[in-house]
């Protein structure tokens, strides 16, 4: 009778978890079916273009957080990939500040001035520029350990809660994690959390995406580019 009674409560229990999960609207992970969704999409991802804000965070030793906010671009073509990104405010004021990523090269323009600084061995970190926004599914397990966390709706938008942990040790030494909340059927992300370290994160929200059309001819240059 006891072992009976043991038996039936544990089955309650496991019960209690399981609507727990459901009252919460997280379904039972099932990361190859996201996978398997991103190579889909990815491979009919071109272009994207997106409001976009970048909080970077510090809380030791002294707290701090600066917000930029502006438009962004990729743009895929084989396994040629652009980004670039415009930012029109720095906390709250006008900025000019901006930077892109062509030919393996990343190239920032500083705000207010004509001065432009390359870093031509930018090319090997590829795989993390594209990070959610026209990355496949092999292209995620390729780089990353992953741990599906269940869906979340941003913005109207059902989306995958994905956290990864670089593979290479080197990455991993500076970036502590990843999380993104990706839309599986388009290949894009509407949010992401960059963990540098304990004290020091990036938070990446991207609204009013649009995929798949022509981009600005000025979008992966700015003044003072060569």
């Amino acid at each position: 009778m006891q072992l009976k009674i043991k038996i039936v409560f544990a089955a309650a229990l496991a019960l209690v978890f399981l609507l727990g999960a459901v009252a919460k609207g997280v379904p039972p992970s099932d990361l190859k079916s996201v996978l398997d969704k991103l190579n889909a999409s990815a491979a009919n991802f071109q272009t994207v273009s997106a409001d976009a804000e970048f909080d970077d965070i510090t809380t030791s030793p002294i707290e701090d957080k600066d917000v930029f906010k502006g438009v962004v671009y990729y743009d895929r073509k084989g396994t040629a990939l652009r980004m670039a990104a415009h930012f029109k405010e720095h906390n709250g004021k006008p900025s000019t500040k901006a930077y892109t990523y062509v030919g393996g090269v990343v190239k920032l323009h500083e705000s207010g001035s004509n001065q432009v600084t390359s870093y031509p061995q930018a090319g090997k970190f590829e795989s993390y520029f594209m990070l959610g926004f026209g990355a496949s599914g092999k292209d995620l397990e390729a780089k990353w350990n992953i741990t599906d966390r269940g869906s979340e709706v941003i913005d109207g938008v059902t989306t995958e809660k994905l956290d990864l942990v670089a593979k290479d040790p080197e990455v991993s030494k500076k970036l502590t994690s990843v999380t993104i909340w990706v839309d599986p059927d388009r290949a894009v992300s509407l949010k992401q959390i960059f963990t540098l370290n304990d004290s020091s994160s990036k938070v990446c929200f991207y609204k009013n995406l649009k995929l798949n059309k022509s981009l600005p001819g000025d979008a992966f240059t700015f003044k003072g580019d060569q």
